[in-house]
């Protein structure tokens, strides 16, 4: 099984508009798809991986031109910072979950598999999916999942969890589906699934902040005429790239000068969003959600 196939590879990698003897940033490593890309087109240029999933440290390239830090992106100034690497040429960013981590039902980021409540990238993350579960209160409870999931009925989800917990702690992923199956409709309940799993995963990890953190610090680290390409699947993430890409801040609020001019970090490249088309999406599902902006920086 393949540990991941990235999305928008060589749409993502052009839009880097590599220089062969720069330096550039594969912030979300994986499985090293887009890395081998990278590099095949570099020369004496230097790429440098980010991954804080240790099970990415297996992918590693063997390449003297390459450079591993198994950190979370949101520290990318000071760790680009310690090694010399700054400014750099490109950064490029995919947001999405891997393959190899929905696949393996240890990690529980699967409601198709039996396994740990955990959902976590970073196993030296002390929280878990189940510590959220069993242990927020009932406000804190609706706010991840209206907020990150995006679910009308947060409020009746939350009453339900608290009310099974209250009988018996919910420790995998089966025990949490049998748990709220009853508020789930039949027709959407895969959408719904996927929904609060994905609001669970967003607050063990801190998916957001580490964005907003990352975003800032690539326009910090990034040459003048470097390119930051982000590709983000749910539109929290992509409303977060897009105002600051936009404005450089994250409410999209527009800063302009005496002539009208917008204050940005950033000159759009891509107008609308690139989208995978209809062959990527037959043979990887997951690339039908995705959005590629690309920005170059001012």
């Amino acid at each position: 099984m393949a540990y991941h196939l990235p999305v928008l590879a060589e749409e993502s990698v052009k839009g880097l508009n590599i220089n062969p003897e720069g330096i550039y940033v594969d912030a979300t490593f994986g499985g090293g798809g887009h890395s081998k890309l990278i590099l095949s087109e570099l020369n004496t240029g230097k790429l440098v991986g980010f991954d804080r999933d240790s099970d990415a440290e297996k992918n590693v390239l063997q390449d003297d031109r390459f450079v591993f830090i198994p950190q979370n992106y949101r520290f990318i100034e000071n760790f680009l910072d310690y090694n010399n690497l700054i400014p750099v040429d490109g950064i490029l960013a995919d947001l999405g979950v891997s393959s190899h981590q929905f696949d393996i039902p240890e990690r529980g980021f699967s409601f198709r598999f039996d396994g740990p409540l955990d959902l976590r990238m970073d196993f030296n993350n002390g929280k878990t999916a189940a510590d959220i579960i069993n242990t927020y209160e009932e406000k804190a409870l609706i706010h991840i999942f209206s907020l990150y999931g995006e679910i009308k009925n947060s409020r009746t989800l939350a009453r339900q969890i608290i009310k099974i917990r209250d009988k018996k702690k919910i420790d995998t992923t089966y025990e949490f589906v049998e748990a709220i199956d009853c508020i789930v409709s039949i027709k959407t309940r895969n959408k719904y699934l996927a929904q609060v799993f994905q609001a669970l995963r967003i607050e063990v990890n801190e998916e957001l902040d580490s964005l907003k953190d990352f975003l800032i610090q690539s326009s910090k680290v990034l040459k003048t005429g470097g390119r930051l390409v982000v590709i983000s699947y749910h539109s929290l993430e992509d409303r977060l790239v897009k105002n600051f890409l936009r404005s450089g801040n994250f409410d999209g609020k527009l800063d302009k000068d005496f002539y009208g001019n917008i204050n940005s970090p950033f000159t759009i490249i891509t107008r609308k969003p690139m989208v995978a088309d209809d062959d990527e999406i037959e043979i990887n599902g997951r690339a039908r959600s995705a959005k590629l902006r690309i920005a170059e920086k001012n």
